[in-house]
């Protein structure tokens, strides 16, 4: 028998039936990934792998336990269903947990309209290399460049298979390639660096390999000579480059997980505002050509375009099937789940409506603030909301940018910053999260 990723799911299923399990599901996941990094014109590292990593979960009335393995021979996989259901039967019996009934799961999804796959051969190491030679020149030729800390390009491929005793059974493949470089300008305690890249589903997608070494330098020399900002209040512009951050905090704090808890800021707020009556925030899973979409979660249900945030106001919570049940709500199918763990909620691609200002316009009419372009750390306290993190990027002085800045923090609430943020017209479509630079009206600086 081939050893498919269907067929190993379906061996992984046999076994926990003849091992005892009243259901189980099975995740097959194989890949090859390849990555070339080079320094001062060199090959500095090579990497290839390749594998296949089973996982099995079984259950036993409201017991449930999880194995995985890298094994694919059957005595393995005999032995592997064996343990599962042994570890099962010790387990805690957990109220909410069990796989989706026959009729929740998704009918024949449709994996090849999500363009996930680039059918194009995967490209020699020697491409590879030659495309992180090209971003390191790049990068070093920009005028006060000093060095490249590392230039690399990469693939990858995975194809992902899930089957379950429902009756559910499909997967996908999934493609990447990448180009990455970080540059540092100055020398001594005056060094700074930045970084530049892209990732892609298909390499024609891909920016050039000159582009992102250029914009990775240029980063770079423009941070030079910083100095710390005023302390007071002022307000922050959130660069695009890290501005998805802000938006990562409220999906933090609506995933059903930590409201089941009652441990996120959020918890109280279904119904009511969290950002600007004129924002919405729109989670579509089904987006063709990028690296977030997928035709089914990880308990096999179809995904589907929701919103999030309609209008300014939650709508609800990203949850799976365990904590829909503990809630009493339907599951939003955002299951995911590792080969060694089960299923728990987590956020597919989402879009922020984009205002219709440029970025340059919102630094205009701040007068004096920070344009944030990096951040360092984080102080986020899931249960309050209060926001303290180490930033760097550029201070603004009568609409214009002034000079560089970095050894400051900046602070707040994300109660209060994210119903007043002020969206720029700049989010890169393609990326899963599409988020404009964002304007925080009032932010406690702490510099000099």
């Amino acid at each position: 028998m081939s050893q498919t990723p269907e067929t190993l799911a379906g061996m992984m299923l046999e076994a926990a039936r003849k091992a005892g399990a009243e259901a189980a599901d099975a995740l097959v996941v194989s890949g090859t990934s390849v990555s070339i990094e080079v320094r001062e014109r060199k090959l500095e590292q090579a990497e290839r792998s390749e594998g296949v990593d089973l996982g099995l979960r079984v259950l036993i009335g409201q017991r449930q336990a999880n194995v995985s393995i890298s094994d694919t021979r059957p005595e393995s996989i005999a032995t592997m269903a064996e343990r599962a259901v042994a570890m099962a039967k010790e387990a805690p019996e957990d109220a909410y947990v069990g796989l989706a009934a026959a009729n929740e799961i998704a009918q024949n999804p449709d994996s090849a309209a999500l363009q996930l796959c680039d059918p194009t051969a995967e490209p020699a190491p020697d491409a590879l290399q030659a495309d992180a030679l090209a971003a390191e020149a790049a990068a070093m030729a920009v005028d006060g460049v000093t060095q490249v800390q590392s230039s690399t390009g990469a693939y990858s491929r995975t194809t992902v298979h899930l089957a379950a005793t429902n009756g559910f059974s499909s997967g996908y493949d999934r493609t990447s390639r990448a180009i990455y470089t970080t540059a540092i300008a100055g020398t001594g305690e005056a060094m700074e660096r930045d970084y530049d890249g892209d990732s892609r589903i298909f390499q024609d997608d891909l920016r050039t390999a000159t582009d992102i070494g250029t914009e990775a330098g240029m980063r770079a020399i423009e941070r030079l000579n910083a100095r710390r900002p005023e302390t007071g209040a002022f307000p922050v512009l959130f660069d695009e480059r890290i501005s998805s951050s802000l938006i990562g905090h409220l999906l933090a704090a609506a995933n059903g997980a930590m409201v089941a808890r009652g441990s996120s800021w959020l918890r109280d707020k279904q119904g009511a505002q969290v950002l600007p009556e004129t924002l919405s925030l729109i989670e579509d899973p089904l987006r063709p050509r990028v690296s977030g979409s997928r035709p089914f979660d990880a308990e096999g249900l179809a995904t589907a375009k929701r919103a999030v945030v309609d209008k300014g106001v939650l709508t609800g919570w990203t949850l799976d099937l365990a904590n829909a049940r503990k809630l009493g709500m339907a599951s939003t199918a955002n299951a995911a789940r590792g080969v060694s763990s089960p299923p728990s909620p987590s956020s597919w691609n989402v879009a922020l409506t984009q205002g219709t200002q440029s970025r340059d316009a919102l630094i205009r009419d701040m007068g004096c603030g920070l344009l944030v372009t990096s951040l360092i750390g984080s102080t986020i306290n899931p249960t309050t909301g209060d926001y303290s993190r180490g930033a760097a990027g550029f201070w603004i002085e009568n609409g214009e940018i002034a000079y560089p800045v970095n050894e400051c923090t900046i602070a707040g609430n994300l109660h209060d910053m994210l119903r007043s943020i002020v969206p720029a017209n700049d989010a890169r479509s393609y990326l899963s999260r599409v988020v404009p630079s964002l304007l925080v009206e009032g932010m406690t600086l702490a510099g000099s």
